[in-house]
């Protein structure tokens, strides 16, 4: 065996200084690796070699690369050319799009953790239709509001938690918890920033998706994105055109569904408070189809044998089973594969505060409505606490006004205008493996209080419909109580404690 590293990533700043260096070198790019492993499958040379040749006929491997990504049309190549993006100054609103796209890794700026400075993006298109005013307006009311919010939520968590308080370790912790909770009242046009990394294929996804965007900012980032990387990797980032179908499809299915519609649906007379959380659909019988993939995987057994000779056993038979699967579980351990068998469809309304932490879960299916001001708003429970909710609701009756102005001129650009606090409604699908990750993460005393109650209450519903295979969802700290009522015992490792004595 010989494993090599074959390469990693370097910040620009040090490529730049080679280049200086050495101004003649070709092969400062990623190409030469896709190139290299792209030959793999009929140049018996070891890969070492083929990627010596490669950096040195650098262009010979580019014209490679162009030949079997376009013309053969194996893609998969272009994933082993990496790049990393620093993404400054975008919208709230533009990082949402960004984050959509579930192969690539993310670490932003969060405003649960820094204090917020007020800065916003300005979009073009309020610039082109004369409201700067109005909306800068309202964008220094919020701002001016969380800066309120925030000095009276700190002091009053302080003293809530004056034990804690008395550690200066703990400070963060509660300070975190009085810029989390006044975040409620910023826009979506707050400007955050971001840290990407992603490989040529997505990168190349992530520019054609764009550019069939009619957003001003999102056609300014894509910009930016295409011509970076096409300066250092051209043989690689291809496809880059919106097609039609990324074009067109969707607003010719939204056309042709509100068409179909309009023709058979009764005006509601009567509008009910929608349900928050619901379950919408799960795999019947769940808990079998994971015990019959364990059996699959363990027993030698085809899948349908196996279902059949789950179904004889009994629930004490089932659940013995599965706990030889968690016997040795840790709280960072995830569960086997055979827990992707079995899946959950949720409708959830939640705040755009909660969905920042969701869309970070991008395995699960994650469809999403556009911001809706008659969903209403979430408060946070300590601006009630504080007797503050009337303040409050005066933001976001302001704030409220003003989309109403916005949306008149400028469409969906009016959403910038919209804050932490306003809702949309979430389909997620989450197989139960998924499920013990957002829990195990979002249930934890130190996640945000919103999406804490909101996969809280995912996992009450997953463990009434799956008992067995979902007996352990909860988060890091009730790990060892759950752990306990199973087994009688605790795990060997203890999550870290809240707060430092």
């Amino acid at each position: 065996m010989k494993i090599i590293l074959a390469g990693y990533n370097l910040d620009s700043e040090v490529i730049d200084s080679l280049k200086k260096n050495e101004p003649d070198r070709q092969d400062i790019t990623p190409e030469t690796l896709s190139a290299a492993y792209a030959r793999i499958s009929r140049d018996p040379r070891p890969v070492n070699e083929l990627r010596a040749t490669a950096r040195a006929e650098v262009e010979r491997a580019r014209r490679s690369n162009q030949n079997i990504i376009f013309k053969m049309g194996h893609h998969s190549v272009a994933e082993h050319a990496v790049f990393n993006f620093d993404l400054i100054g975008l919208s709230r609103l533009a990082i949402e799009e960004v984050e959509h796209f579930r192969l690539c890794s993310y670490t932003e700026k969060s405003q649960r953790y820094i204090t917020l400075d007020g800065d916003y993006v300005l979009p073009e298109e309020i610039k082109q239709a004369g409201l700067e005013r109005i909306f800068a307006e309202t964008i220094e009311a919020q701002n001016r509001a969380y800066r309120y919010f925030y000095e009276r939520l700190r002091e009053y968590i302080f003293k809530k938690y004056e034990k804690q308080a008395a550690n200066p370790k703990n400070h963060a912790i509660l300070d975190g918890w009085a810029k989390e909770d006044a975040r409620y009242v910023v826009s979506l046009a707050t400007k955050g920033q971001l840290g990407m990394t992603v490989n040529a294929r997505n990168l190349e996804l992530m520019i054609r998706r764009f550019a069939a965007k009619k957003n001003a900012e999102i056609q300014e980032l894509v910009r930016h994105l295409y011509e970076l990387a096409k300066k250092v990797a051209p043989s690689i980032i291809l496809f880059t055109d919106p097609s039609p179908y990324e074009a067109e499809m969707m607003d010719k299915v939204g056309k042709q569904a509100l068409n179909f519609i309009s023709r058979s649906k009764k005006k509601e007379k009567t509008k009910a408070k929608p349900e928050e959380i619901r379950l919408i659909e799960h795999t019947e019988d769940g808990d079998e189809f994971i015990i019959a993939g364990l059996l699959f995987s363990t027993a030698g057994m085809p899948f349908k044998e196996a279902l059949k000779e789950v179904k004889r056993w009994s629930q004490k038979k089932k659940l013995e089973l599965v706990k030889r699967v968690f016997e040795h579980m840790e709280f960072y351990d995830s569960p086997p594969r055979e827990f992707e068998l079995a899946y959950l469809t949720y409708e959830l309304i939640v705040s755009a505060s909660c969905f920042a932490q969701l869309k970070r879960h991008r395995m699960m299916t994650l469809l999403v409505q556009p911001y809706d001001p008659s969903l209403g708003v979430t408060v946070p429970p300590s601006i009630k606490e504080i007797k503050e909710q009337k303040k409050f609701m005066e933001i976001i009756r302001q704030t409220e006004k003003t989309w109403r102005q916005l949306q008149k001129k400028v469409g969906p650009a009016a959403d910038y205008i919209l804050t932490n606090a306003h809702r949309r409604r979430v389909v997620v699908k989450a197989n139960v493996r998924e499920l013990y990750h957002l829990s195990r993460l979002r249930e934890d005393a130190t996640a945000q209080w919103e999406i804490r109650q909101v996969s809280g209450e995912m996992s009450a519903i997953a463990r009434k419909v799956f008992p067995i295979t979902a007996a352990l969802l909860g988060g890091k700290d009730a790990y060892p109580a759950l752990y306990q009522k199973l087994f009688g015992r605790a795990p060997k490792m203890l999550p870290p404690a809240l707060f430092a004595e």
